[in-house]
């Protein structure tokens, strides 16, 4: 949720973000409609609740013969103060429906357009090419044994799969030594729920334009998360957290479950576009000075794991109309695919701003005493998906995948994955 103020006192940045991100600029004004009727409403009630608390001392000190008209009178105003509050309490609801439709505004610099409007921020190593005809990771997957895609359309259905053998201990391995990196950089780690309750997952803002995404368990009320992202954000729901000594980090390893609605056909081979798949999220609650700041030390968490497994990746800076509306600014690094001849997303990385803390109610405590929203930021630090740049970058004429340096301590030294008969 945007902050109120800023709606009062820069409406037309705000608007000029809704356009950048392609959205309506009537939300703006919807917005501030309901803000004007929920504060008038406010000030009616709290009018007529200090004219009862005054008239309800007339009534005490009325002389005995007055009382019985007074108390009528009396009667009467609270009724009027009953409706009143029944009208704040209502207004205050519209006003919150109302700015729950407009998305946060914008970082500047952040470029405008959707998703093919993004701009390349740097590039690291070269492109991947061979002297034969690479195969794909699916083909790589079922010649390692590592992949099981038939067998996991036969238990689950379409975008399903088994990681087994070499191809289990690799996305292990991938997870463990992202674990390693994030407990360095001082993240502690947390095994995340993976069902979460409404107003969490409204709380992070993953209810709006990509709600068809999420698989809901309605008997039990219950969502199943895409990113561990959404239960780091509900940890701190309703506390006033102390960041002071710098950021509050955590490292959220689960399961991630995504419906991938209206993708039908669109990266369907393989494991790029999956229903099911494990990640490691970093996590950052952050003084929203130090927010930005904070955004770059995650890129840069994420660009030394990249290194370390030998790929070639650009960071882009994703345009506004591609960020979702929880996301000021989101920077994308997206990994070099042999066999597709073209870059594909492995992380994603959002700064926040203050958006979902104040919508989840976690502050920080000010100079002055008072309490104001915290900024919070996620990005990936690694997933089942980096397998794919993995294994077609490094694969060998035979079929073999040289399994780079810095990941062969998590795999028990294994050097090379080889092809099964």
């Amino acid at each position: 949720m945007i902050d109120p103020q800023l709606l009062r006192d820069a409406p037309d940045r705000i608007k000029q973000s809704q356009l950048a991100r392609g959205d309506s600029t009537e939300a703006v004004d919807v917005a501030l409609a309901a803000d004007v009727a929920r504060r008038a409403a406010i000030a009616v009630f709290e009018d007529l609740r200090a004219e009862q608390n005054a008239f309800g001392k007339t009534v005490a000190k009325a002389p005995k013969e007055e009382k019985k008209e007074l108390v009528a009178e009396a009667q009467k105003l609270a009724a009027r103060v009953k409706e009143a509050q029944a009208a704040s309490t209502a207004a205050d609801e519209a006003f919150d429906v109302a700015m729950r439709g407009v998305a946060n505004p914008i970082i500047e610099g952040v470029p405008a357009g959707g998703e093919e409007n993004f701009v390349t921020l740097r590039t690291h190593g070269e492109p991947k090419t061979f002297d034969f005809e690479p195969l794909d990771h699916a083909d790589l997957g079922e010649k390692l044994g590592a992949i099981d895609i038939k067998r996991g359309t036969k238990v689950s259905g379409s975008r399903f799969y088994f990681l087994r053998g070499v191809g289990a201990r690799l996305e292990i391995g991938l997870m463990h030594m992202a674990l390693d990196k994030a407990i360095a950089e001082d993240f502690t780690p947390l095994i995340t729920p993976t069902l979460v309750r409404p107003e969490v997952m409204a709380g992070t803002g993953f209810l709006g334009s990509h709600a068809d995404e999420i698989y809901y368990l309605p008997a039990d009320d219950l969502y199943l998360t895409g990113t561990s992202e959404v239960a780091l954000a509900g940890y701190h729901a309703d506390e006033i957290l102390d960041v002071s000594n710098g950021p509050i980090r955590y490292a959220g390893w689960s399961t991630c479950y995504r419906r991938e609605a209206g993708a039908a056909g669109k990266d369907n081979r393989g494991i790029l576009r999956v229903h099911q798949f494990n990640k490691l999220e970093m996590f950052s609650y952050i003084h929203p000075d130090q927010a930005e700041a904070e955004h770059e030390r995650l890129v840069s968490f994420q660009e030394q794991m990249l290194q370390a497994c030998e790929l070639s990746y650009r960071v882009i800076d994703v345009a506004a109309g591609d960020l979702g509306s929880s996301a000021a600014r989101k920077f994308d690094i997206e990994a070099w695919v042999p066999t597709q001849g073209t870059y594909r997303e492995l992380t994603s990385t959002s700064n926040c701003t203050t958006f979902q803390a104040r919508r989840l109610d976690t502050r920080y405590r000010t100079e002055s005493g008072k309490t104001a929203p915290v900024s919070t930021l996620n990005g990936t630090l690694a997933t089942t998906r980096w397998m794919v740049a993995i294994l077609e970058t490094h694969q060998q004429k035979d079929g073999s995948v040289v399994v780079p340096a810095a990941l062969q301590p998590y795999l028990g030294g294994l050097e090379v994955l080889e092809p099964v008969a």
